[in-house]
């Protein structure tokens, strides 16, 4: 019994660390935070923090992957029961450039980790790319090469929609275009690429 309710502190601990650590990450960079503020924003021991993170770094490294995962979790939401790659390119482009509107806290820790946050949702978009690739649907030399066209092109309409005072749809214009653009640039024809990128969005 005393360990189970040793393991729940030490749980209630480390999600209070992440927790800080992604709110943090919302107004700066990770250089720019000390250890002492993340444990006061915590609300946790300043010695507690050795006990589950190796540094700073560590820390956000994780807080990041937790906001990839959620991300991810968005994405396989939307796209469940699609079946053309195509498309389910075309909504998660679409749906993550929504972000600085849907869930801008989340569009924010993705802007902070810049082009590494690529290295997060790697495995899963590879996968993908190869099999739309491997039956067809998308046409490119390399996936890598492919997913970052397809991460540089998301994350810098990411860096506008926090900037922009632009309202909602003209974001989503501009989403559809991002993705109209990238359809294109992996073989679709001109019709074929607007026809996909202005299908009804599913409900998330």
């Amino acid at each position: 019994m005393t360990e189970n309710r040793l393991d729940r502190r030490r749980a209630r601990t480390r999600a209070a660390l992440l927790g800080a650590a992604r709110e943090l990450l919302v107004l700066r960079t990770p250089a720019e935070v000390s250890i002492q503020e993340i444990t006061d924003a915590a609300d946790v021991g300043f010695g507690s923090f050795y006990n589950h993170f190796e540094s700073k770094q560590t820390l956000f490294d994780q807080a990041i992957a937790e906001v990839a995962a959620e991300h991810q979790a968005l994405m396989h939401a939307a796209v469940k029961g699609l079946t053309d790659p195509a498309e389910v390119l075309a909504v998660a482009v679409r749906l993550t450039i929504a972000l600085p509107s849907t869930r801008p806290s989340l569009a924010k820790v993705i802007d902070r980790a810049g082009l590494g946050y690529l290295a997060y949702v790697a495995p899963e978009a590879l996968r993908f790319l190869r099999h739309a690739h491997d039956v067809g649907r998308l046409c490119f030399d390399d996936p890598e090469v492919a997913l970052s066209c397809v991460g540089g092109a998301v994350l810098g309409v990411i860096r506008f929609g926090l900037t922009s005072e632009d309202d909602q749809t003209a974001g989503d214009q501009v989403a559809e275009s991002t993705a109209v653009s990238l359809l294109r640039m992996f073989g679709l024809v001109e019709g074929d690429a607007r026809r996909v990128a202005r299908r009804p969005l599913p409900h998330t």
